[in-house]
Formats: structure tokens, C-alpha cells, sequence
């Protein structure tokens, strides 16, 4: 219980709900932004090159932190320390394999997913895409240097991963080959991805395995009773993969090759506790999200209006963190590997 206190308590921090979030659907005017932030400054960046001993490159897209704003965040003080303590979290699963690269970005509040107006939904999104796209040229051109990279992204970072993707992936062009041939993979958590995806853009291309690569690796956790939600909409089946097993069919992973369920400090990310053998896990076959067993969700509420009950979405990374933290060594070696056998042909 204690574990257990302590992640709701984090997890509250990191969306910044510390009190009673009211998020309405009224209609607002969502203007587009007329240009992006400029990242050839150094404060438009969170992490930029954080452990440079690592060999290859993680480029991390924030999950929604902002609560507050109408439609796209103002780069404040505040927003950033939001930002901060959400992103010292997400890292942790990427600090051991690369160097790290994050921009701050005007992202899309919590309170856009809510908007009746799809219009203005998705210009916010294009919105907070626009700084994005500008982060991601300007650290292809000015800071990897041709190392190997993995995108990552949980939530509406998962949403923008896709979006790169799509922009900078496909066809023939001598950046788009190589940026696939440099690409590790895509960790998109937390936001669906589905087969009109991949065949409108056929660079998205699901993980099939543990250690295949460039490919998506993307999953949302339920608890078996959701029939509708905003990550899966009624409907529409998701194409997962399943982080204990490594399987995109409906097998169940026993709790027992779950490596560690974390607790994590809601400000430095620092690890307060793994513990083994908590949870499994299965595909479910309508809708393709990721069913958790063994799992009390009366210990892990939605937190937000906007999730229905049984949604575990908050908690996708915790839960199987220890068992994601590996498989991006596992993907990185494995991509290495592949990289110098083909070298030496």
C-alpha cells in the first residue's frame, strides 16, 4: 500500500493534477501558429545530449503536462517545471542506451482532447506538431551526427513520434532512406497505432518481436472492461505488442517475466522502488489494447474525466517499466549488430 500510495502520488505530479481538474468542452477558437520555436537556442531544450558516454540517440516528446491552458501551452516557468518532472520520468527508460535529446514544445493542453470542434482539435495538435517538426530538423542537422536514433514518446508524444514519421520517413528521398536506415525504433506508448495508419504511411511499421528494428512498439493499458476510450475509440482495433512477451497475438504473459512494476521520485525520476512479478499481461483481441491481469485498478484510478473507468493509460510505463528499460538495449544491440554485419559484407 505504500508502493503503491507513493506512485499515485507521482503519477499526480506528473499530469499536474494536484487539485480537482474541472476540463471543459467549450468551444475555443484555436488559431495556427505562424512559426515554431527557434531550438538553435539552448533553452528550448530540456535534455540536450544527456549522456553522451552512450553510443546512439534518443529523441523524447513529452506527454501532456498542462492542464490549464485552453488550447497550446506558453512556454512559462511553471509549464516547464511540469514539463521537467514528467520528462526526468520518461528518461529513466532510455538513460542507460543513448544520449538524450528533449525539446520543450508548445504542446496541446489536456483540455483540447476534450474539444467538440475536431477542427479545432487538430489545429492544436498542428500546433504543438509545428515546434516538434522544427526540434526534430534542427537536431538532425545540427546534433546526431549520424547516430544510430530512437524515438520515443508516451501519450501525446506518442502522437507526435507518428507524425514524424509520417513527414520524415517516407518515399524515396535521400534524408527519408536515410532516416530509416538510422532508426533503432519508435517507442509510441500510449496512443494507438492502426493498420489505415500503416497503410496510408507504410514507414509505420509495427513490432512483430523483442528485438526487430525499425519498427513501433505500442501498446494502452485497460483492465479487460473498457469497450470505449479516447487512446482506443470504439471501433477500432489497435495494433499492440506486448511488453513482457514480446507477442502481438492474445497469449498471456504471466506476471512471473514481468521484471519490475517501478515507483519513481515525481520530480528527479529517480527509482523509489521495483517491485517483480506484479502484473501480466494479453492483448485482447477485439480491441487490440493491452489487458493487465492481476492488477487491483481500484489502486490505480484514471485520475482524469476524460479516461473511462478501467483505463490504466497513466500508468503504461510503470507498470512494465524494468521489461521496457531492457528492451531498448536489447533493440539497440540488436540494431548494432545488424549495422556491422552489414558493414563488413
Amino acid at each position: 500500500m505504500r508502493n503503491s500510495g507513493r506512485m499515485l502520488v507521482s503519477i499526480f505530479l506528473m499530469v499536474a493534477v494536484v487539485f480537482s481538474v474541472r476540463i471543459s468542452a467549450e468551444a475555443v477558437r484555436v488559431l495556427p501558429f505562424t512559426s515554431p520555436m527557434d531550438y538553435s537556442i539552448s533553452d528550448n531544450w530540456l535534455y540536450d545530449g544527456a549522456y553522451p558516454e552512450n553510443s546512439v540517440d534518443v529523441f523524447i516528446v513529452a506527454p501532456t503536462v498542462d492542464t490549464v491552458s485552453e488550447s497550446n501551452s506558453a512556454i512559462t516557468p511553471k509549464y516547464k517545471s511540469l514539463f521537467r518532472n514528467a520528462m526526468n520520468q520518461q528518461q529513466a527508460i532510455y538513460a542507460k542506451t543513448a544520449r538524450i535529446y528533449a525539446p520543450y514544445y508548445r504542446q496541446a493542453s489536456i483540455k483540447v482532447y476534450t474539444m467538440e470542434d475536431a477542427a479545432a482539435k487538430e489545429q492544436a495538435m498542428q500546433n504543438a506538431y509545428i515546434d516538434v517538426s522544427a526540434a526534430f530538423k534542427y537536431y538532425i542537422e545540427h546534433k546526431n551526427n549520424g547516430r544510430p536514433l530512437i524515438l520515443a514518446g508516451f501519450s501525446q508524444g506518442a502522437d507526435m513520434c507518428y507524425r514524424l514519421l509520417e513527414e520524415y520517413y517516407g518515399g524515396n528521398g535521400e534524408r527519408a532512406v536515410n532516416l530509416r536506415e538510422n532508426l533503432i525504433a519508435v517507442y509510441a506508448i500510449g496512443w494507438s497505432m492502426t493498420q489505415d495508419m500503416i497503410i496510408k504511411y507504410p514507414q509505420i511499421v509495427p513490432a512483430t518481436g523483442e528485438t526487430d528494428t525499425g519498427v513501433v512498439i505500442s501498446y494502452d493499458c485497460e483492465d479487460g472492461t473498457v469497450t470505449d476510450s479516447l487512446v482506443t475509440p470504439a471501433g477500432t482495433k489497435a495494433l499492440s505488442i506486448n511488453p513482457l512477451n514480446w507477442r502481438t497475438d492474445s497469449t498471456v504473459a504471466s506476471k512471473k517475466i514481468n521484471k519490475g512494476t517501478v515507483t519513481q521520485d515525481s520530480k528527479t525520476g529517480a527509482i523509489l522502488s521495483v517491485e517483480v512479478g506484479k502484473y501480466g499481461a494479453y492483448i485482447d483481441p477485439v480491441r487490440g489494447t493491452l489487458v493487465v491481469t492481476d492488477i487491483d485498478t481500484g489502486k490505480y484510478p484514471k485520475i482524469l474525466d476524460m479516461f473511462p473507468d478501467g483505463s490504466l493509460h497513466i500508468y503504461d510505463n510503470f507498470l512494465f517499466f524494468v521489461n521496457l528499460q531492457e528492451n531498448v538495449q536489447k533493440r539497440t544491440e540488436s540494431f548494432l549488430q545488424k549495422k556491422a554485419a552489414l558493414n563488413a559484407a
